[in-house]
């Protein structure tokens, strides 16, 4: 009995780690790097596009192809020809009839052709690393997004259970408070009021902790969802919110943006490469190809079925060129479509560093206007803290109410909530200010 109650002990134990992960910050990023379904895609478009390079290699390696044919003519075709060719005595215009062909027929053989040269086909060789370099960006394309949105989730759960864990305190504070006041109303010293008035603002504190918990759960959700990760699994988050604003805040610099850096305009480049190589195929198809064929083979012909008489053996072999010789002008306008989506791609690119250029800017703003209100809020919330301190010794000496000193809980309640929004803007601040400097994940 005991064995069997420790090894149920012990597979519940391994449920539980099994259902439930810790992630630091990093570690989660790492997790859905590895995870999240668009990474999975992208993986998989990666490993296509190996296939798609194989694909262009084999069209000019030998082609072998073999063939069977065995034939039944029920009606053999029968033809004229002029009688004189068979009797020359036969009458001017008298026709012969006779039976082209036989009942029974096969073929059977081997064929293969190699292609010799051909300049589309080299273009395309040259393309292969252009291609790779293409799927190796898209790649990175796709975990840079998922990194950016994992970090943001995983701030918002921070900032949301920071926030839990104050109204706690300021419940159990209102607890300490209601019970003193209890106690002095017992005595005489404060009107029932005064116990009305705390217990409404602890009712809200509970409403208050209800919704935030609420938030964590939905952030922990999305947050999951953002990784890749099982949404009905539970998850702990072992960074703590200081560490995070710490490390963030140590990191600020203010730096211009070279585009080389961000993967949107590597990507952009890389595809501007395989227009021009596209282009450079559209305008080498008037190049003339050389191909080599060979074929090995045997006929059959019999007036009754037997497959295994009258085979007559046949092969040859032929070197080929194919001319282009006129297309009425469809690669000359096929390469023009291609010079026009350059056009387009150098067009997008030129708006791109601008917009990047906009993106770190706004970014820098957007942080530096973030400390600033951090700042600001985390005065204000030293002075709130201080003036609950005042509000309760002069309340407790008699000289002053039990208003002033419920005023000053909302007031601090109030502050505790704008510094945790201020917080959380800078930390997503810094988020966009390390994406638009291309320095949110380095491959």
């Amino acid at each position: 009995m005991k064995k069997l109650l420790s090894g149920s002990l012990l597979l519940l134990v391994s449920f539980a780690a099994v259902s439930q992960q810790a992630f630091s910050l990093e570690e989660a990023v790492a997790y859905g790097l590895k995870h999240h379904a668009d990474v999975r895609n992208a993986i998989v478009r990666k490993q296509d596009t190996e296939l798609q390079i194989k694909e262009i290699k084999v069209a000019g390696m030998p082609q072998i192809n073999g063939q069977f044919q065995y034939t039944y003519n029920a009606i053999v075709p029968t033809q004229l020809i002029d009688a004189q060719n068979f009797d020359p005595t036969a009458p001017e215009g008298s026709v012969t009839k006779f039976k082209f062909g036989v009942p029974w027929a096969g073929q059977a053989g081997i064929a293969v052709n190699q292609l010799i040269f051909d300049a589309t086909w080299l273009v395309g060789l040259r393309a292969q690393d252009t291609y790779r370099k293409l799927a190796d960006q898209e790649l990175v394309q796709s975990k840079t997004t998922v990194a950016e949105n994992i970090t943001k989730a995983y701030y918002s759960v921070l900032v949301a259970a920071e926030r839990a864990k104050i109204i706690d305190l300021n419940i159990a504070r209102l607890d300490t408070m209601e019970y003193n006041t209890t106690q002095m109303f017992n005595q005489g010293f404060v009107e029932k009021i005064d116990l009305d008035r705390i217990a409404v603002q602890k009712n809200n504190l509970k409403t208050e902790l209800t919704k935030v918990n609420n938030l964590i759960d939905l952030s922990k959700q999305l947050l999951k969802f953002q990784m890749g990760y099982n949404v009905s699994s539970e998850i702990v988050l072992t960074d703590n919110l200081k560490d995070q604003e710490e490390k963030a805040l140590a990191t600020i610099a203010k730096q211009e943006v070279d585009p080389e850096n961000r993967i949107e305009y590597q990507v952009l480049k890389t595809n501007r490469q395989l227009l021009e190589l596209n282009e450079e195929r559209y305008l080498k198809g008037a190049i003339p190809n050389v191909f080599f064929s060979g074929s090995l083979g045997a006929g059959h012909s019999n007036t009754r079925f037997n497959p295994f008489e009258r085979w007559f053996g046949s092969s040859a072999l032929s070197l080929g060129v194919n001319i282009p010789i006129f297309d009425s002008g469809l690669r000359k306008v096929q390469a023009e479509r291609q010079r026009l989506n350059i056009i387009q791609m150098d067009n997008t690119a030129e708006m791109l560093r601008n917009s990047f250029n906009l993106q770190n800017d706004q970014a820098t703003i957007n942080m530096t206007n973030g400390l600033e209100t951090l700042d600001v809020q985390k005065r204000n919330l030293e002075l709130a803290e201080e003036v609950v301190r005042v509000s309760k010794i002069k309340y407790q000496q008699g000289v002053g109410s039990n208003l002033e000193v419920v005023n000053a809980e909302n007031d601090l309640r109030q502050a505790q909530t704008n510094y945790f929004a201020a917080l959380y803007d800078v930390l997503v601040a810094k988020v966009d200010l390390d994406k638009a400097q291309g320095k949110l994940i380095t491959e």
